[in-house]
């Protein structure tokens, strides 16, 4: 899908406005003039042009070209279907990872990725089981990453 880049200018001129709103509470460090606030401040405030500089590409651009365009893929209903689970399993994510716990609810998101992307069930059960295992590795052993336990929270290791 093609959008005009006045919108996603809009939204990173209004992303770097909020951010340079929020570095003024930064505190300041005696003795120094540079303080917490200084980097973030620079990186906000080109993200602001940008954004700025794309409202005025898109505004200029706007007679040229609709304002959004319909990718091809939104004509197909399995593709649709797989964009909507996407949006679903971040959402069940959310709302269930705490009381099922990282491994049930990432085995159960990424079979049904895989299932919509129309891996056999078998092997799409499998592929889920193996990475959600390799994640929980990585994040919970390695890098130490709190990841919930919900109903094996008796099963913790």
């Amino acid at each position: 899908m093609k959008i005009n880049d006045a919108f996603f200018g809009l939204v990173l001129a209004i992303l770097g406005g909020l951010v340079l709103f929020t570095v003024r509470s930064y505190p300041t460090i005696p003795g120094q003039q540079v303080g917490p606030a200084l980097f973030p401040g620079l990186i906000a405030t080109g993200i602001l042009v940008c954004g700025l500089a794309l409202i005025v590409r898109g505004w200029l651009a706007r007679k040229a070209a609709p304002w959004a365009v319909p990718g091809e893929w939104m004509r197909s209903a399995r593709h649709v279907a797989a964009f909507a689970l996407l949006v679903a399993s971040v959402l069940f994510y959310i709302f269930a990872a705490q009381a099922l716990g990282f491994l049930p609810t990432a085995m159960l998101i990424l079979w049904a990725m895989f299932y919509v992307l129309r891996v056999p069930p078998g092997k799409s059960l499998l592929i889920a089981v193996i990475t959600t295992l390799a994640i929980h590795f990585m994040f919970y052993k390695l890098l130490r990453v709190p990841l919930p336990w919900g109903i094996l929270a008796n099963y913790s290791w």
